[in-house]
């Protein structure tokens, strides 16, 4: 019963902060597509008294960040506290969805459409665009959010194309339970520790079966993190 009166209060947080963020996107959408304001994400976090804790630093010479997804709080992590004006690669869909939609417009993001064969075309073409605006590209690897339990689901090889086309400097991101802090199916929320990990950046040996390794790499250190977050889970 708590955990869906408090999932009930987070719901309220996100609506009424995304829709000042997307007020104000529109009134400083020129000043680095409204980086500024996009960084007041960070108050949920306060609003909802868990704190996220950081491992690690950003490397801003970074290129490409890749995180593992489990709930719409991912997104919130990274622009509340990444210091770059980075860009996200989001489905299509998303951003023909209500109101929501407008969050990922009007910072101008990439939208992708999975069922459309150009859609890779249009995606190396737009990404390069960003990339010349000094704009770190920012991608879920499994595509669609996981259950946020112990396992990842398999990492699609749109990451890895963009890393090797344009030589990018790969940061691997991991968070752990994103999801238990707000959850919207079923609409829940618990009191839990929040931890996003920030691994080294790298780049890629294209010798190598690099992407492989990547994801056994993020998926060890999400597993190390969760259990000490969740003891006896």
């Amino acid at each position: 019963m708590w955990s869906r009166l408090r999932g009930i209060y987070a719901l309220l947080v996100v609506a009424l902060g995304l829709g000042f963020i997307i007020l104000m996107n529109f009134l400083t959408r020129k000043r680095h597509n409204s980086r500024g304001t996009r960084k007041w994400c960070r108050s949920f976090f306060w609003l909802m008294g868990t704190p996220l804790e950081k491992v690690g630093e950003f490397d801003t010479s970074a290129t490409l960040l890749v995180l593992n997804h489990q709930s719409i709080i991912d997104i919130v992590c990274l622009e509340a506290y990444h210091p770059c004006n980075i860009c996200w690669i989001a489905k299509k869909e998303l951003g023909e969805v209500p109101y929501y939609g407008y969050a990922l417009k009007t910072p101008e993001m990439i939208l992708i459409d999975r069922e459309d064969k150009r859609g890779l075309a249009h995606l190396l073409k737009t990404a390069k665009e960003k990339l010349a605006q000094q704009r770190p590209l920012v991608i879920f690897p499994e595509g669609t959010r996981g259950r946020g339990e112990e396992k990842f689901l398999p990492f699609k090889p749109g990451a890895k194309i963009l890393a090797e086309r344009f030589k990018l400097r790969v940061q691997p991101i991991v968070l752990i339970n994103t999801r238990r802090v707000f959850n919207t199916s079923p609409l829940e929320s618990h009191r839990t520790r929040v931890r996003m990990v920030l691994l080294e950046a790298f780049e890629p040996n294209t010798n190598t079966d690099w992407y492989a390794d990547l994801e056994a790499r993020m998926h060890a250190t999400y597993l190390a993190h969760y259990a000490q977050l969740n003891p006896g889970s």
